[in-house]
């Protein structure tokens, strides 16, 4: 299974995609430079998280413009899937692979803790390694994660079980950003994009506090592999 991540100025959680990815594949993904205009062939790709460009403008925004995306977004479109983790989440809404727009933090602090999730759906390539409605912990780390869409696109979403995870209730507030209908990541109508604030990344190693992100690479090797 060949994957790729790509790497934009101001990316930080590069690496630990890169780390997560090799684990779960056994074969080191490609680094794909922002500035690139050619994406090599693979199975999947990560846009992961950060600060690209500093979330001068916006979160997102410049990155969304940078060349490789162009290539990320024919790829996906041709349904190859494509997986954007915090920054990455905020920059395939300004490219539109995925609808609505990711707002400061309703608090207007950083937000950076382990949170509960639910999973709200299992149809996903993304997904498919874990139980319906189980709650599982992943951390967050981002002060513009407020996930807003209009009442129309809200509804869309929920008919058309595009919803991959919620914040659920737990030890920390349920809703930690402010985000509507508590959500925390969503899918495109080909299901082949997902959009998340939580870093699955981040908990694939129980000496970093956590395994449950585990499932979803596991899922994508099995099924994409």
């Amino acid at each position: 299974m060949k994957t790729a991540v790509i790497v934009f100025p101001g990316s930080n959680c590069d690496r630990d995609a890169a780390v997560a990815l090799e684990n779960a594949t056994g074969e080191a993904p490609a680094m794909v430079w922002h500035g690139d205009s050619a994406l090599p062939d693979v199975d999947l790709i990560v846009v992961p998280g950060g600060f690209s460009y500093g979330d001068y403008l916006r979160a997102g925004a410049m990155a969304g413009n940078s060349p490789v995306m162009r290539e990320v977004v024919a790829h996906a479109s041709s349904g190859v899937p494509v997986l954007g983790i915090c920054n990455g989440f905020q920059v395939l809404t300004e490219t539109g692979l995925l609808p609505g727009a990711l707002l400061r933090n309703a608090g207007l602090t950083f937000v950076c803790r382990t949170v509960p999730l639910s999973i709200e759906t299992t149809a996903s390539v993304f997904t498919s390694g874990y139980a319906k409605d189980a709650v599982i912990a992943l951390p967050i780390a981002h002060h513009d994660g407020n996930y807003f869409a209009d009442e129309d696109t809200l509804d869309r979403l929920e008919e058309e079980d595009r919803i991959a995870f919620r914040y659920a209730p737990g030890q920390t507030d349920a809703n930690p950003n402010g985000s509507q209908r508590r959500i925390a990541g969503i899918l495109n109508e080909q299901r082949n994009v997902l959009g998340m604030m939580p870093h699955p990344e981040r908990a694939v190693d129980a000496l970093h506090g956590g395994t449950d992100g585990i499932a979803l690479f596991k899922a994508l090797v099995e099924r994409l592999a």
